[in-house]
């Protein structure tokens, strides 16, 4: 298995902001080992671009004076929506947002990265960003997911970079890192443990795992999409309400999954993947997740209601490198809207930690 990335191994050279004003595009050679991949991600030609014509919708209103800029990063047919700030010459972080969320929950950890230095990109993925939404259900399969990330990356010209994902961005995170462990200098996986610990605790016939996900079934329906928008968007708004945010702060959410179109490419994440296939007599593994050799800080919250500790406890089974487990008590699944200061506190003294211990 190869070996996590250090910050020596690298020249991460020139990258965020700055890069993306000055660039009109630039060739890159993506890997073609991976086969699943849609067709319009084929060619290897990726163009990076400043996004223009920006309406003032609630987001670029909400971002006003805040030093977080809006850009577009089109690869081949594929074009994602980026919140991004920092110098361009800062290490890199990349943040993966959940759902029913954008890019606009890391509001409060871009800003707080980006003023200790590091260049930090947050993409709206696949189906939440309108130029990067293909249909069928097919089309949201992990792998998939996960090639969207190494592409932007590689299209940002970083060799290595920290990870940090939330909810279905954790998922993705632990799935890159198990792929592409030389890619990343750290990853931080929020609420979401690793897939094998997920699919053992879901097997779990004397757990609790089952029973919180149960969910899950009613957003894999075709008519689940209906249903969060009907009368005006009334089941999608009560899960902003759960978490607390003030009709201002669900807007720029809404703006985006309010739209069908976007709302059933972001259930088709769900439709597309399964979360407890059968065990595997060879392997016996049930993920096809490897062991994580990144150094990783895996984080959970006591009072979420869709994960439970059995798998947060057991994910320590399945990271090989340097682990960290961090509990915040009392605080729900929605960890960066409500506990942002403390949130931000404990990913910068990881990443400060890191730094100390390879200088």
């Amino acid at each position: 298995m190869q070996q996590a990335a250090t910050y020596s191994d690298f020249d991460i050279g020139d990258t965020g902001p700055d890069l993306l004003r000055d660039s009109k595009g630039f060739e890159s050679s993506l890997n073609s080992e991976n086969d699943d991949k849609d067709e319009g991600m084929d060619q290897p030609e990726i163009e990076l671009g400043q996004k223009s014509g920006i309406d003032q919708s609630s987001l670029s209103l909400r971002l006003d004076g805040t030093g977080i800029e809006q850009i577009v990063i089109t690869i081949d047919d594929f074009s994602f929506d980026v919140l991004t700030a920092g110098p361009s010459t800062g290490i890199p972080v990349l943040l993966l947002h959940g759902f029913p969320n954008t890019n606009y929950q890391w509001r409060a950890q871009i800003t707080a990265l980006a003023n200790a230095g590091f260049s930090v990109f947050a993409p709206n993925q696949r189906g939440y960003s309108s130029g990067a939404r293909p249909e069928g259900v097919g089309s949201y399969s992990s792998g998939k997911l996960v090639e969207d990330i190494r592409g932007i990356v590689d299209a940002l010209n970083w060799e290595a970079f920290h990870l940090i994902g939330h909810d279905w961005g954790a998922f993705i995170a632990w799935e890159f890192a198990g792929i592409y462990p030389d890619r990343l200098l750290t990853l931080i996986p929020i609420s979401v443990p690793h897939p094998e610990a997920f699919a053992l605790a879901l097997a779990d016939p004397n757990g609790v795992q089952a029973d919180m996900s149960s969910y899950v079934e009613f957003f894999r329906q075709v008519g689940s999409t209906n249903a969060f928008l009907a009368d005006d968007a009334a089941l999608l708004k009560s899960i902003y309400e759960s978490a607390g945010l003030t009709a201002k702060e669900m807007e720029p959410y809404l703006e985006v999954l309010g739209l069908e179109e976007a709302l059933d490419s972001a259930l088709n994440w769900y439709r597309a993947n399964d979360f407890s296939p059968p065990l595997d007599q060879i392997t016996n593994r049930r993920s096809t997740t490897p062991d994580i050799s990144v150094p990783t800080m895996y984080i959970w919250s006591t009072q979420d209601t869709a994960l439970g500790e059995q798998a947060a406890e057991l994910t320590e089974n399945f990271v090989s490198g340097e682990y960290k487990y961090e509990v915040f008590e009392g605080v729900n699944h929605w960890i960066s809207e409500v506990a942002p200061e403390e949130l931000n506190t404990l990913i910068l003294d990881f990443l400060a930690e890191q730094v100390e211990r390879i200088d």
